[in-house]
C-alpha cells in the first residue's frame, strides 16, 4: 500500500522539474516566456481602485464591475493559489511605424491589430498547456484567461516576474521591449513561485510620457484613458473631443507612440507567429481608401481582426478625423465629400469637421 505522505514528498521534488517542463511546452506553443506568482495582485489592487476613483476609466465602465474579482483571482476563480503568467510577442517584421505616422495620408493603426486577433490563438494554447499541467498534476483546476475576464494582467505579470511596469504602464522586459501579449492560467496547482520583477529600469527617462501626442499622461504610472487615443478610438462611444481631433494624426485605430518611443523597445524580437502578420495591407492603406469602405467590406476586411470591436460607424469616425488632419489633396477631399451625406448622424458631424479644417 502507498504511504500518502511518501507520495506527497514525492510530488513536492517533482514540481520543480515540473517547472521547467511548462517552460518547455510554453515555448513550444509559442509564448515567449512563463511566470508563476501566487493569488495576490498585491499594490496594484489599490493602485487601480485609486484610479477609478479618480474617473480616468472613461466610458469602460467594465473595469469597475466584477467588485473585487479584477485583482482578486480567488474571487474570480474560488481555490486559486498560483497564476501561470505567460507572454507572446506580436510585433510584425519588417515594419516601419515611424513612416507610417509621418505620411499623413496613410492611416496608422496600432500593430497589435494589424493581424489575427490574438484572444482566440492564445486561448486555445493556453488551453493545450493547461492540459499538459493537467496530465502531470491530478486532481488540480485550470482555467485559462486572455483579456477576457476581468484579470489584472500586467500587475500579475509583474510579480510572475515576466518585466516591470514602466512610466507608460506597459509592462516591460528588460530583453523583449513591450510589443507583447499576456495571458494567464488560474490553478489550485501547488507550484513553485517565481521572485516578482521589483525593480524599475525606467530611471530618469520619461520619453513615453512627453511623446504623447493628446498630453493624456498625468504623470508618471498614471494615464487618464479619456485622453487616450488608443480610447478614443477604441472605446469611446459617441462624439470625440474637438479639441482632441488635431492631435490625433492619421492614428485611426490605437496609439504605439509611448512604446515606440521607449529605449527598451530597441530589444523587441519580431512575432514568429504568422497569424499575427499584416492582413489586407493595414500596415500602410491610404486614409481616403479605408474611408470609402462599405460596411460589407468593413466586416470581410476585419474577420477575425481586433479591429471589428470599434464596429464600422466608429470606423469611419476615426477615419474622418485622421482625414481632417490630411493634407488637403484630391483624393482627401473627394472621400470626406462622399461621406457628407452620410445616414449616421455621428459620422456626418466629424466629417463636416474634417471638411471645415480644409477650409471647405
Amino acid at each position: 500500500m502507498n504511504n500518502p505522505s511518501e507520495n506527497n514528498t514525492k510530488r513536492a521534488a517533482d514540481l520543480p522539474r515540473l517547472v521547467s517542463q511548462i517552460r518547455d511546452w510554453a515555448r513550444q506553443l509559442g509564448f515567449a516566456d512563463v511566470g508563476i506568482t501566487n493569488a495576490s495582485t498585491g499594490p496594484h489592487a489599490q493602485r487601480l481602485q485609486a484610479w477609478l476613483s479618480a474617473g480616468y476609466h472613461g466610458q469602460m465602465a467594465y473595469m469597475a464591475d466584477h467588485g473585487d474579482k479584477r485583482y482578486t483571482p480567488d474571487s474570480l476563480v474560488p481555490g486559486t493559489t498560483r497564476v501561470i503568467s505567460v507572454r507572446m510577442e506580436y510585433f510584425p517584421a519588417p515594419d516601419n511605424p515611424k513612416q507610417v505616422l509621418t505620411d499623413r495620408e496613410t492611416a496608422y493603426i496600432t500593430r497589435y491589430a494589424l493581424g489575427r486577433d490574438y484572444h482566440k490563438l492564445m486561448r486555445k494554447r493556453l488551453a493545450t498547456l493547461a492540459k499538459k499541467i493537467d496530465a502531470a498534476v491530478e486532481g488540480c483546476d485550470y482555467r485559462a484567461f486572455v483579456d477576457s475576464a476581468p484579470v489584472l494582467e500586467r500587475g500579475l505579470a509583474q510579480r510572475a516576474g515576466l518585466g516591470w511596469i514602466g512610466k507608460n504602464n506597459m509592462l516591460i522586459h528588460p530583453r523583449a521591449g513591450s510589443f507583447f501579449f499576456l495571458g494567464e492560467i488560474y490553478t489550485n496547482a501547488p507550484l513553485p513561485l517565481d521572485e516578482p520583477f521589483e525593480t524599475e529600469h525606467c530611471g530618469s527617462c520619461s520619453a513615453c510620457l512627453e511623446v504623447c501626442p493628446t498630453d493624456a499622461f498625468v504623470g508618471a504610472h498614471l494615464l487618464d484613458a479619456r485622453r487616450c487615443i488608443s480610447y478614443l478610438t477604441i472605446e469611446l462611444k459617441g462624439s470625440i473631443p474637438e479639441e482632441l481631433r488635431p492631435k490625433m494624426g492619421n492614428r485611426v485605430f490605437g496609439c504605439d507612440d509611448c512604446q515606440l518611443v521607449c529605449p527598451w523597445n530597441k530589444f523587441s524580437k519580431p512575432t514568429a507567429e504568422p497569424d499575427f502578420q499584416p492582413r489586407h495591407g493595414l500596415d500602410n492603406s491610404q486614409l481616403a481608401e479605408l474611408f470609402l469602405w462599405s460596411e460589407e467590406q468593413f466586416l470581410k476586411r476585419t474577420e477575425g481582426s481586433a479591429i471589428r470591436r470599434t464596429g464600422y460607424e466608429n470606423w469611419l469616425r476615426n477615419l474622418a478625423v485622421g482625414l481632417g488632419n490630411a493634407p488637403s489633396t484630391i483624393p482627401v477631399i473627394e472621400a470626406l465629400k462622399q461621406r457628407a451625406d452620410h445616414p449616421s448622424a455621428l459620422v456626418r458631424e466629424h466629417v463636416a469637421w474634417a471638411l471645415e479644417r480644409h477650409g471647405l
